[in-house]
């Protein structure tokens, strides 16, 4: 079976315009989830509706929304009313300008959809407004509507059809002064930067997202199983972190760790490094006991 398009409209791009499709490009829906139960009977908890003040259950119609302006008071919103916001971009995905992918913020990114000419009559249409934008080799901004918020996304070709990301607002993104202006400006010993660029040399690869694991997910099927057999689960003993005497030997273990895991192999170029490595942080470690 087809899997049901999230969002059906129309993709405009100036005076062109077609029918298309959206599909989320995500899913978390094959994750295992858990529902609520009634330990003494096994039963499925429900949760009812009920007024905060009198405790009664309040009937889904008699519900609905409201904006708390002060301490109890609300400011209380229609359905029809919120209709009545005037949003163009209501049915329509329309095309506002192009700008270089690289000048977008990863902080930005939101959720990806799948765009797809929706029927046969828009096919040609689309794929002009898609090959337009490969063409141009930037990333199409838009407008749309769905989930009762206009959302501006980020639209690019991908196959045969577009991939659309929607985007942050700018009062959504947090400023990352808030986070980083505490941290220490350190000064790095050069061997210490050294050793650090070594490991990373050592664990250099490419993006291959189906070399991904869930462990946890698949230690939670493995428990589940269990459980069904009947099987008693015993938790784990935490292992205890590993004591490390100084920063600089941290970083010495890691080397001779990534050596032991059969790295030295990989190609003449790291192996040259880590001799190179290996010499300086001997030097270094010469220079330190000479000083002292």
């Amino acid at each position: 079976m087809a899997p049901r398009a999230y969002w059906k409209g129309y993709l405009k791009l100036s005076l062109v315009s077609c029918p298309v499709a959206l599909f989320p490009a995500s899913s978390e829906r094959e994750k295992i989830s858990f529902h609520q139960i009634n330990k003494n009977t096994g039963n499925r908890i429900k949760y009812r509706k009920v007024d905060a003040e009198t405790g009664d259950e309040v009937d889904s119609s008699d519900i609905v929304k409201g904006y708390e302006v002060g301490k109890g008071e609300y400011v209380e919103i229609e359905p029809e009313e919120l209709e009545a916001i005037a949003i163009e971009s209501k049915r329509t995905i329309e095309i506002n300008e192009f700008v270089p992918k690289k000048e977008i913020d990863e902080l930005y990114l939101n959720s990806p959809y799948y765009i797809v000419p929706d029927g046969e009559v828009g096919q040609q249409a689309f794929a002009v407004v898609r090959e337009a934008i490969r063409k141009e080799g930037m990333v199409a901004l838009a407008r749309v509507v769905f989930t009762s918020r206009e959302h501006v996304m980020a639209l690019e070709p991908r196959g045969k059809g577009l991939l659309g990301i929607t985007l942050r607002y700018p009062y959504e993104v947090r400023k990352e002064d808030e986070y980083f202006d505490d941290i220490e400006d350190e000064k790095i010993p050069k061997d210490m930067a050294d050793l650090a660029a070594h490991i990373v040399e050592t664990k250099a690869g490419h993006f291959k997202p189906e070399k991904f694991e869930d462990h946890y997910e698949e230690a939670l099927k493995e428990v589940l199983k269990k459980k069904q057999a009947g099987e008693k689960i015993e938790v784990p003993k935490q292992r205890e972190p590993a004591k490390v005497i100084s920063l600089m030997d941290a970083l010495r273990r890691s080397v001779q760790a990534e050596r032991g895991g059969g790295a030295g192999g990989k190609n003449d170029r790291r192996a040259t490094s880590r001799r190179r490595v290996s010499k300086k942080s001997a030097r270094s470690s010469a220079r330190q006991q000479r000083a002292s």
